[in-house]
């Protein structure tokens, strides 16, 4: 298998294409036609882990967080950086990252913490905008069964919960090709009408190259007519942080230990607890105090985050809770998913999970 190609497949679980504008996710390091012996599963790309890659005979690390996050002049080994970089360059190794890509994943980041904490009834609490599309095409009466398949079958149609969606209005087309044309009906130097049917289909941003290929491919016309529009439609399926419902309704102070527990921290940084019972539950792996006001709007009784800044706190204003887990912590099974999706799809050589605790934080 080659890079690009493992490289599609993970992009089934999360396309590039919703990655933030500001994130450098993809393919930092390698050529991505080259073979793949082994791939290494990290939280982070550090030295050590390109160590672990070297003694694994791993020569591919997919990583959540990108080591290359801005610009970079110079690669010369004074930081961190520019060290894992010369390193994973000299054995050989390509990096690629994934990181705002599976944040804004309905299986991703925010899904993992969801699962871990029993969360029900999940939605995404941030939808992200300017992600569903809408084709116009006009085809001959005779082709529309079979054109609308090619469009569904590449994923065009599927609106949240519901496949093969499509709208149709019969008409009359007409066009006179010149001497150069090649008209499938009529004939060049003629106008022709031809009864059409327009067919309006929904798709997801990052499957637009998908779709226009097969429609230029099954539609019979030498020249394609065709419209390309953004919808606002909230993406019931994609977007930061989720929010869903606990099983039994929990205390507090009983759910603040469960949470510590599960999520594997040794503190929790939270406003004070206002003695009533937690029933729904926001979370947003990482940094997400940008969700605050978005987990107040629905309903939270808590919401789990990390790298609140004490002003960022005051913006409960006794509402919900807000809880804080640590930046690692709130995103240390990501890892556990990516391995776990890549073995269920790849089995002709190994995934390893990485054994490497790359937490800088430690707590005294």
């Amino acid at each position: 298998m080659k890079i690009y190609e493992l490289i599609n497949i993970l992009e089934e679980l999360s396309p590039l294409a919703y990655s933030e504008d500001f994130d450098n996710t993809g393919l930092l390091v390698g050529n991505k036609d080259n073979n793949v012996s082994g791939v290494l599963v990290t939280l982070d790309t550090l030295e050590s882990v390109v160590d672990e890659a070297i003694t694994m005979k791993c020569n591919l690390i997919v990583s959540f967080h990108p080591i290359v996050f801005s610009g970079l002049k110079k690669i010369t080994g004074k930081n961190y950086v520019e060290r894992v970089l010369l390193k994973a360059i000299k054995n050989d190794i390509a990096i690629f990252s994934m990181h705002t890509a599976l944040d804004n994943s309905w299986n991703g980041v925010n899904a993992m913490i969801c699962e871990k904490l029993g969360l029900q009834n999940r939605e995404i609490l941030i939808p992200k905008n300017n992600t569903i599309l809408k084709l116009n095409t006009y085809v001959p009466l005779s082709n529309v069964n079979h054109v609308r398949e090619a469009l569904y079958k590449v994923g065009a149609g599927n609106i949240g919960n519901y496949s093969k969606c499509s709208f149709t209005i019969e008409g009359t087309g007409s066009y006179m090709g010149n001497e150069e044309s090649k008209p499938t009906l009529g004939e060049k130097g003629e106008l022709h009408h031809e009864k059409e049917v327009q067919i309006g289909v929904t798709f997801q941003k990052h499957n637009k190259d998908a779709i226009l290929k097969a429609l230029f491919k099954s539609h019979p016309y030498e020249e394609v007519a065709y419209e390309v529009t953004s919808l606002e439609n909230v993406n019931q399926h994609l977007g930061m942080g989720m929010i869903g419902i606990l099983e039994k309704p929990q205390d507090d102070v009983l759910f603040l230990k469960f949470l510590k527990k599960t999520m594997k921290t040794e503190c929790i940084r939270h406003t004070k607890l206002l003695n009533k019972p937690i029933k729904k539950v926001a979370v947003l792996g990482g940094s997400g105090s940008f969700a605050i006001e978005a987990a107040k709007r629905a309903g939270a009784d808590i919401f789990i985050s990390a790298d609140l800044k004490y002003h960022d706190f005051f913006k409960a204003e006794n509402e919900l809770i807000l809880a804080d887990i640590g930046h690692f912590e709130s995103e240390q099974f990501t890892k556990e998913l990516l391995a776990s999706f890549l073995n269920k799809k790849i089995s002709n050589f190994a995934i390893v999970l990485s054994q490497i605790n790359t937490n800088p934080i430690i707590y005294y």
